[in-house]
């Protein structure tokens, strides 16, 4: 086309993602290999999902608005049409069509920022636009568009509502790569557009950016508590580890509007750790999902079950997947979430305002909680999959993953134990990324200071050891213990699959304990006798639904319906009156003209 031409550029900020993105696809692309002949597939797939990955290293490496929108637009069509491999389901074909519309809506809200971006230069090219060029209502209007377009893709509360529907129904390979590396692609736009196209902003921006990472992370965490299918808990954990990111990302915006470099440098660090991280295990987890899903022909928990024996690798990986979910040291999830904290510390021992410290404050109480639900949710989510007997034929007659598929799986878990031990090393290159200058930060590999909150984590992973070795030597000090192997008692009866605990029942007193934020719904209902009052039979249905559906979504939809109806009787086939609207719509333009 005439005067638009696709250009690249590669910064530090760049070559980070496009490594990132290179690393996870290795190994999940060994898995798909094998993995390929257990679900469905289709013509082309293959062509898609290399043009997933190379639209995605597009959107890194984009040097202008319409690059970065070219590779954009084919990163989300080409995982549409991969979501859709299994289209002859139903939800399938609704699930696609919902990411579908969120994300074309959010790139809407991209297009009119980007034409704002450009409008001071007249270029599109990322090179020209300057910091400081919008100021004022306009630049709190285009962060406000770049936010509903950036955090539509990466999943933040309440615009995730398509990421539990399409990651679940995707291929196990395509969820690993869309959780683990497509919704980072979001983060990646906030932070070219808070710390390169916009100057320094007010502390409202990284403001809002803290709360919506704390409701995300809340909220992710609660929700995944909740399911029963594998791969949706799953999903809901990315929405949750995002919000994680973004309190990394909203502690340097704010920092950023007070001047403090050293907060700054904190904040990213931990953003893009925590980023570095989650692709990481979360590509490992879904990986482990689709095994178990293969082997066992069901994602849902209430039919699996004793797993650990008969797949020992997806077990063991599974294991190293969601210990470093859950922060637990010294693995790398651990690392970013401490990070995070610091930065949120530190933001609040720098915040001028009481009212401005108070943010953090709360922001690292949220944390804090999903902390703590994380490693609930993964003791139920691992313990009911892979422990105690099989709930489903599937899950007795299941065997262990191929060894394409194991071999991929192996080496991302070892990729969370190395960037867990290495965590002081990697967090402080990562802090190198962003210069001093809270002016205007670059990416590049700049003299940045040392990283504050310094992790010592391969000292906390030989503590852990000793500990270890000190509590079986005392063990042994004290005397031989003696072991006596029996049935499990269960009131004299045989134990059976329906005496164990299940995901329901976990789930429960949590569930109970947060009612009035995930609202559950019970429905009870009566069937009598007969001509008697009599009740014959009780059926009992709880379910889970999420408040933003209910009070956002379902409201918009109700009255879009409403106009739409009202719309419609305009359109009534009539010719005589289409050529009234086509005579109408003349003579306005007349007078507009005029």
């Amino acid at each position: 086309m005439p005067d638009v031409a696709l250009s690249g550029r590669v910064d530090a900020l760049a070559a980070l993602f496009a490594i990132l993105i290179v690393a996870v696809s290795i190994p999940v692309t060994l898995y798909a290999l094998g993995h390929g002949r257990h679900g469905p597939t289709f013509r082309g797939s293959a062509v898609l999902y290399g043009l997933f990955v190379l639209s995605m290293l597009g959107v890194v490496v984009a040097g202008d608005a319409f690059t970065f929108l070219l590779a954009w637009e084919t990163m989300t069509l080409a995982s549409f049409g991969l979501v859709l491999s299994d289209h002859r389901r139903d939800e399938v074909r609704e699930a696609a069509w919902a990411y579908l519309v969120m994300t074309h809506t959010a790139t809407a809200a991209l297009i009119v920022a980007f034409i704002f971006l450009a409008a001071p230069s007249g270029s599109l090219a990322f090179a020209d636009w300057r910091p400081g060029d919008l100021t004022g209502g306009l630049a709190d209007l285009v962060f406000v568009l770049g936010l509903v377009g950036f955090g539509t893709k990466a999943g933040i509360v309440p615009l995730h509502v398509w990421l539990p529907r399409a990651h679940p129904l995707a291929p196990s390979h395509v969820s690993a790569l869309m959780s683990g590396l497509m919704i980072k692609l979001g983060i990646y736009g906030l932070l070219r557009l808070g710390f390169e196209w916009l100057g320094p902003g007010p502390a409202w921006w990284g403001s809002l950016v803290i709360a919506l990472g704390a409701a995300s992370a809340v909220l992710g965490v609660l929700y995944a508590l909740m399911q029963h299918d594998l791969k949706r808990l799953l999903a809901f954990h990315s929405v949750e580890n995002i919000g994680i990111i973004l309190l990394g990302l909203g502690v340097a915006l704010v920092a950023r509007t007070l001047d403090a470099a050293a907060v700054v440098t904190l904040g990213l660090s931990a953003a893009l750790f925590h980023t570095v991280n989650h692709a990481t295990f979360k590509a490992l987890l879904f990986l482990g999902a689709g095994a178990v899903d293969s082997a066992a022909g069901t994602r849902d928990l209430e039919h699996l079950g004793g797993l650990a024996r008969r797949m020992p690798v997806t077990a063991a990986t599974f294991l190293v997947g969601s210990a470093a979910i859950s922060a637990l040291p010294p693995l790398n999830g651990f690392a970013s979430e401490w990070l995070t904290f610091q930065s949120l510390l530190a933001l609040g021992a720098s915040a001028a305002p009481a009212a401005l410290s108070l943010v953090p404050l709360l922001a690292g109480g949220a944390l804090a909680l999903t902390g703590a639900l994380a490693v609930a949710c993964f003791v139920k989510a691992f313990g009911v999959t892979f422990l105690a007997l099989p709930r489903g034929r599937g899950a007795a007659l299941a065997v262990e993953a191929g060894w394409p598929e194991r071999a991929a799986m192996i080496t991302l878990a070892l990729a969370c134990v190395v960037l867990g031990l290495a965590a002081g090393p990697v967090s402080a290159a990562l802090g190198t990324l962003v210069s001093p200058s809270t002016v205007a930060p670059r990416w590049e590999i700049a003299g940045a200071g040392a990283v504050a909150g310094h992790l010592g984590v391969p000292v906390l992973a030989a503590a852990i050891v000793v500990l270890l070795f000190v509590v079986v030597g005392v063990a042994r000090i004290v005397g031989p213990v003696r072991a006596r192997l029996s049935e499990t008692w269960v009131c004299g009866v045989a134990l059976q699959p329906v005496h164990q605990y299940t995901s329901t029942a976990f789930a429960k007193p949590i569930r109970l304990m947060f009612g009035g934020i995930v609202r559950p719904v019970r429905e009870i209902e009566l069937v009598h006798r007969a001509g008697t009052r009599s009740v014959e039979v009780v059926r009992y249905r709880a379910h889970i639904a999420p408040i933003y559906e209910r009070y956002i979504y379902r409201a918009v939809t109700e009255r879009l319906v409403a106009v739409s109806h009202v719309v419609r009787r305009a359109q009534n086939g009539s010719l005589q009156l289409y050529l009234a609207y086509l005579i109408g719509a003349l003579l306005l333009g007349v007078v507009v003209a005029r």
